[in-house]
């Protein structure tokens, strides 16, 4: 496992994947999915722009953009109105630990199994360009071809592709990404 990991700053983007640990299905059931989505949606989301998305069996990928100092600070409910985050870093990949734990100790329950289910540290990596941008969220969304899964990507259930074609209500920041690619 990679020594460094690059710390989330505010106001940047990055690739944010893990797996199971040795490969391990994270996802068993249907059900699944969606758990890890609400879970996403309560620890993380709200600290985050998110972009693209794709949950597979064994592993997962997010393109997000980190929420400016002032946005994540007025999104916080710190004991001590007062009291301001300090350290972004460490509270950006607490959220992300309270994402994973609050998973694994679901999953835990309904398959009566103990221990991680991730691998730690999680992984990403930061984008720094605009062509970077755009070939991560085709490489995001094509990720169910890629692996076996899928015969086709935009039928895929598990990805934020449906997002972007379809004129839903969506978390994901829809305009913004297609204004990346110039249209749909």
């Amino acid at each position: 496992m990679k020594a460094n990991i690059e710390p989330l700053v505010p106001e940047h983007y990055y690739h944010i994947y893990n797996r199971g640990i040795n490969g391990e299905t994270i996802f068993k059931k249907e059900k699944h999915y969606s758990l890890f989505l609400k879970k996403y949606t309560e620890h993380v989301f709200p600290y985050v722009d998110t972009f693209a998305y794709c949950l597979l069996s064994n592993h997962f990928h997010l393109l997000v953009r980190i929420k400016s100092e002032e946005a994540i600070q007025q999104s916080v409910k710190l004991p001590y109105p007062e009291k301001k985050i300090e350290k972004f870093d460490y509270f950006l990949s607490r959220q992300f630990s309270h994402l994973f734990n609050g998973y694994t100790q679901a999953l835990n329950h309904d398959y009566d199994r103990t221990g991680a289910l991730f691998e730690s540290p999680f992984r990403r990596k930061l984008v720094d360009d605009e062509k970077y941008f755009r070939q991560l969220v085709a490489y995001i969304h094509q990720n169910p071809i890629r692996h076996g899964i899928a015969p086709d990507y935009t039928t895929y259930e598990h990805s934020s592709y449906q997002s972007f074609i379809h004129n839903k209500h969506t978390k994901i920041a829809r305009k913004e990404a297609i204004d990346w690619f110039g249209n749909k």
